[in-house]
């Protein structure tokens, strides 16, 4: 218990002292997950609208897919990155492989179908209410589209939040492709992992303390938004 104790108050002590090295893994979780979370956005969100309004042959079986892709083992989507980015893969000479680009890339794959799924559900929902008023007014399937998904902005915020959620905590894909190496790839989870391997539960509980927090944030942003969707409904 007095170990415990000792190596909480180390881990309080790095926080508000700024440790550089847990400042580093911080910044650098930080980085990959944001821009894995943009890459996600700007191919999610028009592939789910695009389903919700589409019709076509199949369509029934492309959201049953995208559905499932929501729930795929993120050590999946790692090895299937780590295929890709290897030497003997299509892009193995760009030389990605153990990169935070890497680590983006495997996060980005992971949380586009869930950004793309629930885009699809907010749209197709939203198109069933002024699906009529669009067609009347000869609006085009593009236009109709990006319509709607401005037109469902603040909902679609909490998609994008929840991919953000989802990528922070990522641990299984990022370190296929990431190698954990230290000061280039290690990210807060990985680092948390290894760091309790070792024994070292100072950093461990300290890189815990911060992306705890990061997740009560993302969930009370969330809230908020869906608080403000509910009073502009009501």
């Amino acid at each position: 218990m007095t170990d415990l104790a000792t190596s909480l108050f180390v881990a309080l002590d790095l926080i508000i002292s700024l440790d550089p090295d847990l400042v580093e893994i911080v910044l650098l979780s930080l980085r990959v997950s944001l821009l894995a979370v943009v890459i996600a956005r700007v191919i999610g969100l028009p592939l789910g609208a695009a389903i919700a309004i589409g019709s076509f042959p199949g369509r029934s079986g492309v959201v049953v897919v995208l559905n499932a892709m929501m729930g795929l083992p993120p050590v999946v989507i790692g090895l299937a990155v780590y295929l890709v980015l290897s030497r003997a893969g299509p892009l193995g000479a760009y030389g990605l492989l153990y990169t935070p680009t890497a680590m983006t890339i495997a996060q980005a794959v992971l949380i586009t179908p869930i950004i793309a799924a629930l885009t699809r559900q907010t749209i197709e929902d939203l198109y069933r209410e002024y699906r009529e008023q669009l067609q009347s007014l000869c609006v085009t399937p593009l236009r109709a589209m990006f319509t709607l998904l401005v037109d469902a902005r603040y909902s679609l915020l909490t998609a994008v939040l929840a991919g953000f959620g989802r990528a922070s905590a990522e641990v299984g894909a990022v370190i296929i492709v990431g190698g954990n190496i230290n000061h280039v790839t290690r990210v807060m989870t990985t680092t948390i992992a290894l760091e309790t391997s070792k024994g070292n539960l100072a950093l461990a509980l300290g890189l815990g303390i911060v992306l705890l927090c990061i997740v009560i944030v993302i969930n009370g942003m969330t809230s908020t938004v869906q608080w403000l969707i509910d009073r502009q409904q009501e």
